[in-house]
C-alpha cells in the first residue's frame, strides 16, 4: 500500500470525508483486495454508518427479523454481532428485504453509531461475531441523511440458472436448476416488454404489502454464460416476489410453451393467475443498489462470484 493510502485510512474520520478528493484516494486505497484495510480511530459518536453486507439465503427465513417466529433471519444475526461489537442494541435498515432462500451479494444497509467505534470494529470485529453465511465487506461513515432504502436509486437483481440436464451437485442452494432446452432470443424479446413504468400486479405475490404496483424497469436482459443462463433485471424498486414471477413466465417462453405475444398479455391483464408458476429463490441474489454519486459509495463488484465480467 502506498503512504498516501495509510495515511488516508488512518484518517478515516467523517471530518477527512469531508473533502471528495481525500475520500476518493482512500476508496481507491479499498478497492484493492490486497490491500484492504480499515481505520483503528474512532467514529463519532452517533455517525451514521453504511455497510455493505453479503449473504447465503439459504440458511435463513428472509433478511426481516422475525421474533414472534424464532426463525433465524439475516437481520438477526447482524444486529446480534453489531450489538456484540456496540455494547448496545444496534438497529439497521436495509435497502431491501429479500426473501427465504434469496442471496444478498451486496445488500447495502446503514444504522447508527451511538458509541463511536472505528470502521475496522464495524468491519473485522462484526465478522468475527456473523455465522460463516454472513459478511460485512465494508462499513464507512456517510452523512446524515443516507437512508439505505430511500436514498437509492435502483436495485439490481441477478437470477442464475444452471441449464443441465443433470442437476448440479457442486452449486446446489447457489442457482436454480433447470433441465428444459431454452431459446434465449424469445426469452429476451419477452423481457423487454417489462421496460418502462408499468402495473406489475400480474407479478406481484398476493401477501404484497406495497401501497402502488407500479414500477420502472430500466433494464431486462438474459443471457447465457456456459451452463449458466442469467437474467438481470434493473428497476428503482420491485414487488414481493416480482423477480422471481418474472423469471417464471419467461421460463415458459423460452421453452416454447408460451409465446412473446402471451407474456405481454400478462403484464397487460394486471392477474397473477394468468402468469407461469414462481420461480425458486434459490438462483436469485440482490446484485447491486444504486445510489446517487453524491454519497461517494464504492463501486459493487461484479457477482456474485461464481460468474465473471461485469455488471
Amino acid at each position: 500500500m502506498t503512504a498516501r493510502g495509510r495515511y488516508c485510512l488512518r484518517r478515516f474520520s467523517r471530518a477527512t470525508l469531508d473533502s471528495r478528493r481525500k475520500r476518493e484516494s482512500c476508496y481507491a486505497a479499498l478497492r484493492d483486495p490486497r490491500t484492504l484495510r480499515f481505520s483503528d480511530q474512532p467514529l463519532d459518536v452517533d455517525t451514521r454508518v453504511v455497510a455493505r453486507v453479503e449473504y447465503h439465503g439459504g440458511h435463513y427465513h428472509g433478511w426481516q427479523a422475525q421474533p414472534h417466529l424464532s426463525v433465524p433471519t439475516v437481520q438477526e444475526a447482524l444486529e446480534n454481532a453489531l450489538a456484540a461489537v456496540a455494547g448496545l442494541p444496534v438497529v439497521t435498515t436495509c435497502a431491501g428485504r429479500t426473501d427465504t432462500g434469496v442471496h444478498g451479494f451486496s445488500q447495502i444497509i446503514h444504522f447508527d453509531d451511538h458509541v463511536g467505534r472505528s470502521t475496522k470494529a464495524w468491519v473485522m470485529g462484526v465478522n468475527r461475531h456473523l455465522p460463516d453465511a454472513v459478511r460485512v465487506h465494508w462499513a464507512l461513515p456517510t452523512s446524515s441523511d443516507f437512508h439505505a432504502r430511500f436514498s437509492a436509486t435502483a436495485r439490481h437483481y441477478r437470477y442464475i440458472l444452471c441449464n443441465t440436464p443433470i442437476r448440479p451437485a457442486a452449486l446446489s442452494g447457489l442457482v436454480t436448476w433447470y433441465r428444459h432446452p431454452l431459446d434465449l432470443s424469445v426469452m429476451n424479446e419477452a423481457a423487454q416488454r417489462l421496460l418502462g413504468e408499468h402495473d406489475f400486479s400480474a407479478f406481484r405475490a398476493a401477501s404484497c404489502q406495497a401501497s402502488s404496483p407500479d414500477r420502472f424497469v430500466s433494464t431486462c436482459d438474459v443471457h447465457r454464460r456456459g451452463d449458466l443462463v442469467i437474467v438481470d433485471i434493473t428497476a428503482n424498486a420491485f414487488l414481493h416476489h416480482m423477480v422471481r414471477n418474472v423469471v417464471g413466465s419467461l421460463l415458459a417462453v423460452g421453452t416454447a410453451a408460451r409465446s412473446v405475444g402471451w407474456f405481454e398479455e400478462v403484464l397487460a391483464s394486471r392477474d397473477r393467475t394468468l402468469a407461469a408458476e414462481t420461480a425458486a429463490a434459490d438462483g436469485l441474489y440482490l446484485a447491486r443498489v444504486d445510489y446517487p454519486d453524491t454519497f461517494d459509495l464504492p463501486p459493487t463488484p461484479e457477482g456474485p462470484t461464481l460468474l465473471t465480467g461485469h455488471l
